[in-house]
């Protein structure tokens, strides 16, 4: 493909006000799209509003004094609202230059999207995508690696799709393998701050998608978050000890859906342990597992490898919920799982939540005496929230008296889920609150209210935390940015914008 190279780009990433502590992992698939660029020759500016509190003030005066004439916006669901309101503030100051929104909420709602078209259906999906086109110039939905060169066209089309297998754009095992590694250099690698059992870390992505169809997760009908593509083992550790000697980080936290659908996970584990004697060194590494793929001998092989922590999204402890979920993992299973991490020496972050189709006091409480009786090292309890590309969105219809209600009906068992139609570009407070009090729900079900839901949540968070002597995360608050001297109110300030060199 003939590449039209654009001189200059801006790459903004926006706060995460809905984190505890915003300053924990990079976000690498704009980091990655920025690599593909200046390999190219592009000058590349990357702002960083990670943490940044008065972080649209921040963008504004970045604005007046920016040379790129395109800026480009990656944005999470729960990043959309700031997202919303940095490419107004930049519309105003620069009413000229053009504009660009990748990532994965573009990309969930234009699955959505294309599944309402496809139906013949007017819906919420639809009129999402309409809003997010009046926003930005362009879209970009799915792998932005090459098809950032497409967008960043001045006669781009409105949307460019390369969340579809049969485009140029989406990305294939060796052209995946191919890629140049993430520009850490254009963030401020120091100021993010993250421990693997005291080891500073730092994250990576080993391969992409997930098979599985969980009825709660995002991307379950988009192909690139659903169809794995996967690296050698020998690119995966290559970047690893790019990292190491680049910035001297042993931790490595591995944000792959699930490291253990790749059927080489254990070979990919032996090179690390060998590629950390041949330096002669010892890293430390955290990463997700599927529990009922997870063996004795790929718990062996990780802890060899500088494993000591894994996370899991067991969700729930009721086999009810977990039919209803289309979870693929019995209770038994997921009992099995943690049985075999202990046993190697793997400590467990058990993810779980509440709110499915048919969520009741007694499927909570199945949730909470199956967490009392695996004992995890750590746990986290969150209530659904109905993204769009989710089967719970995607599937769901408008209830027939209450306006705003849309349901989900379990195909299994005829359970319902009732969502309360959130607008994604304003509302961010359905996501996870601070523990015990911070919460919001925007689903219910037959059983439980929303407010019922987050007393819930927050009685099993505090007894489960009692009784296994587990502490609350408390996190970090944002920092302000002075601009006019360079610092911030007080404390370490993250250098927040990167560059090419021109």
């Amino acid at each position: 493909m003939e590449l039209d190279i654009p001189e200059r780009v801006c790459f903004i990433i926006p706060p995460s006000i809905f984190l505890l502590d915003e300053r924990v992992f990079m976000s690498l698939g704009v980091l990655r799209v920025a690599a593909v660029l200046e390999q190219a020759g592009t000058v590349v500016e990357v702002l960083d509003l990670s943490g940044v509190s008065n972080f649209n003030e921040v963008a504004e005066e970045h604005a007046r004094s920016s040379k790129a004439t395109i800026f480009g916006f990656t944005a999470t669901t729960p990043q959309l609202p700031a997202v919303t309101e940095v490419v107004h503030t930049i519309k105003r100051i620069r009413p000229n230059v053009k504009t660009i929104l990748g990532g994965p909420h573009v990309t969930l709602v234009n699955a959505a999207y294309k599944n309402e078209i496809k139906q013949g259906i007017n819906g919420r999906a639809v009129r999402a995508m309409q809003k997010l086109e009046g926003l930005f110039g362009t879209l970009l939905a799915g792998d932005g690696e090459e098809a950032i060169f497409l967008a960043c066209k001045a006669d781009a089309p409105k949307l460019v799709d390369a969340d579809d297998p049969k485009s140029i754009l989406f990305l294939d095992n060796a052209r995946l393998n191919a890629l140049p590694f993430p520009a850490r250099h254009l963030v401020d690698v120091e100021s993010y701050h993250y421990s693997i059992e005291g080891v500073p870390a730092i994250s990576l992505i080993a391969q992409l998608g997930c098979p599985f169809n969980c009825g709660f997760c995002g991307g379950r009908e988009s192909p690139m978050l659903r169809r794995i593509r996967t690296r050698t083992s020998e690119n995966i550790v290559e970047e690893m000890v790019h990292i190491y000697k680049t910035t001297g980080h042993r931790g490595f936290m591995f944000y792959d859906d699930e490291l253990n659908v790749n059927k080489k996970v254990v070979e990919l584990m032996d090179l690390i342990a060998k590629t950390q004697r041949d330096l002669g060194t010892t890293w430390r590494l955290r990463g997700f597992v599927k529990s009922e793929l997870f063996t004795d001998a790929q718990a062996e092989s990780m802890y060899n490898a500088g494993f000591r922590w894994l996370l899991t999204g067991f969700e729930s402890g009721s086999p009810r919920i977990l039919q209803n979920i289309n979870k693929k993992a019995t209770r038994e299973e997921n009992t099995r799982c943690v049985e075999i991490a202990h046993r190697h020496g793997l400590k467990v972050k058990a993810l779980m939540s509440i709110g499915h189709p048919g969520e009741s006091l007694e499927t909570i409480r199945d949730t909470e005496e199956w967490l009392l009786e695996v004992r995890p090292a750590d746990f986290d309890v969150t209530i659904i929230t109905c993204y769009p590309g989710t089967p719970y969105y995607d599937h769901a219809v408008p209830d027939g008296v209450k306006p705003g209600i849309w349901t989900y009906t379990c195909p299994k068992t005829e359970d319902k889920l009732h969502q309360i139609e959130l607008d994604y570009t304003e509302t961010t407070d359905y996501y996870k609150g601070k523990p015990d009090g911070g919460y919001k729900s925007y689903v219910f079900t037959d059983f439980l209210t929303p407010e019922e839901l987050v007393s819930e949540r927050d009685r099993i968070e505090r007894n489960v935390r009692e009784v296994l002597n587990i502490p609350f995360y408390q996190g970090s608050e944002a920092i302000r940015y002075e601009h006019s001297m360079g610092q911030s109110g007080g404390g370490i300030t993250p250098n927040i914008l990167r560059m090419s060199r021109s």
